[in-house]
């Protein structure tokens, strides 16, 4: 199952976040998911799972932003220590490479959930499938259905 994340690039100034969130919840959008990091030392890549997709592109096409949707994948994992190092060992000899990953919070304390980029996203998917991993949909999320 694929989500749709929507990666914005940042220059690194001060307010420079406060005013994309900030237009973005002013719009209705809730934040799902969301990890933020240095690509340069004057731009950064924000990337969101948002609850309508559409609707925040408009909000950031409206600024003159450029924004890319990528396709992603939240797997849950349990809350244990090498958890983590299970799942992704689940490629190790493939030709499937982690291109990032990030962790999402959330109230239960027994499980994990992580967002990952693959280089290879359909056979990911397979693979963990294949090998039992629970993979969370767009409801799982709050997420719209059916918007690009």
């Amino acid at each position: 199952m694929k989500l749709k994340q929507l990666s914005i690039p940042l220059e690194n100034s001060p307010g420079r976040l406060h005013d994309v969130t900030k237009a973005l919840g002013d719009a209705g959008i809730n934040l799902r998911a969301h990890c933020i990091c240095d690509s340069t030392h004057d731009f950064g890549v924000l990337r969101i799972l948002v609850s309508d997709l559409a609707t925040a592109r408009g909000v950031i096409m409206e600024r003159y932003i450029p924004a890319r949707v990528d396709d992603v994948v939240a797997v849950e994992i349990e809350d244990t220590p090498g958890s983590l190092a299970r799942v992704l060992s689940l490629f190790l000899g493939t030709k499937v490479n982690v291109e990032y990953m990030y962790a999402v919070a959330g109230a239960n304390l027994e499980k994990a959930v992580m967002v990952f980029n693959f280089s290879a996203i359909d056979q990911a998917i397979e693979i963990l499938e294949k090998n039992g991993a629970k993979l969370l949909d767009a409801q799982s999320f709050g997420i719209l259905v059916g918007q690009e």
